[in-house]
């Protein structure tokens, strides 16, 4: 059975650091350039970083670069999200997806495979 389940959400204050998981179960990611993403309510989803499959490429949204760090371990099946010095504007529910190859895609609709989420709250 295929999944990806997000961890690592939470309430955090502004200046303050989380890191998200995204676990792989039922596949590997060996095959898979992955992506996250995040969206606020009444907003659109929008792309926050990608990383190649074999990990020698990254890519992010310019809001977020010098902050944000996406990272993979193919061994542990796990695609990783490093978020630093996080402002109230990074609040929104993160999603980590896949596609099925070797480059990025900045675009929602590409990807094949979605977690359900983890909320990331920014407030003092």
């Amino acid at each position: 059975q295929l999944q990806l389940v997000e961890s690592g959400g939470g309430l955090v204050q502004p200046g303050g650091s989380l890191n998200l998981s995204c676990a792989a179960s039922g596949f590997t990611l060996d095959y898979y350039a992955i992506g996250w993403f995040r969206q606020a309510p009444g907003k659109e989803r929008e792309g926050v970083t990608c990383i190649s499959s074999w990990g020698g490429s990254t890519n992010y949204v310019d809001s977020v670069k010098g902050r944000f760090t996406i990272s993979r371990d193919n061994a542990k099946n796990t695609v990783y999200l490093q978020m630093t010095s996080l402002k109230p504007e990074d609040t929104a529910a993160y999603y980590c997806a896949v596609v099925r190859g070797y480059a990025c895609s900045g675009y929602a609709n590409e990807y094949d495979y979605w977690g359900q989420g983890t909320q990331v709250t920014v407030s003092s």
